[in-house]
């Protein structure tokens, strides 16, 4: 599927570099990436709206390389959901506010830390893939740089009594359950 995605990759040398997808199915992603994989190399991806994508490279082309997807049978299920339905949102005009499923974490207290180091309690109201909501009496500015726990974010939102944020990276599907702590 033509499914245009950005992301970060990680090469064997731990080096990270931003990326796109070109085309993507369940068993094989194709990244526009500055820096090309050889064949064999395991490579990992973040992709927006998909998280963490493990395998390996099988061949170099103009835009970047192309890889086979190293999953196991209910992580392809669920990314082959996630595919199907970032394929057709715009057909059948599918919000796109809610780009993953929320989880309510058991333990909602949380620490966020600000710019210059100084720390405040948060309460968790949920989190996803790609961000978190929590409470604060706080006032918070937009676009402002934080850290939830020890995952960096941004502020994205505001709503009565807290406020969205945005991770600068996806979580890992695999990490994500009532039990994550952030």
């Amino acid at each position: 599927m033509k499914v245009v995605l950005l992301g970060r990759y990680m090469l064997p040398n731990r080096m990270e570099y931003p990326c796109q997808s070109v085309d993507i199915s369940p068993g094989g992603l194709h990244l526009a990436a500055p820096a090309k994989a050889a064949p064999g190399d395991r490579v990992i991806v973040y992709l927006e709206h998909l998280g963490r994508i493990e395998g390996v490279a099988v061949r170099t082309t103009m835009e970047g390389f192309a890889m086979t997807i190293t999953a196991t049978s209910r992580k392809r299920e669920k990314f082959t959901a996630q595919l199907t339905w970032l394929a057709n949102r715009d057909e059948l005009g599918l919000p796109e506010d809610r780009r993953h499923e929320r989880i309510v974490p058991r333990n909602p207290r949380s620490i966020l830390t600000m710019e210059d180091g100084i720390e405040h309690v948060v309460r968790i109201i949920d989190i996803s893939l790609s961000g978190t909501a929590f409470s604060t009496d706080l006032d918070l500015p937009m676009n402002m740089p934080v850290k939830i726990g020890s995952t960096p974010a941004k502020i994205v939102r505001r709503f009565d009594g807290g406020f969205a944020a945005e991770f600068r990276f996806p979580l890992s599907a695999d990490l994500l359950d009532e039990n994550l702590e952030l």
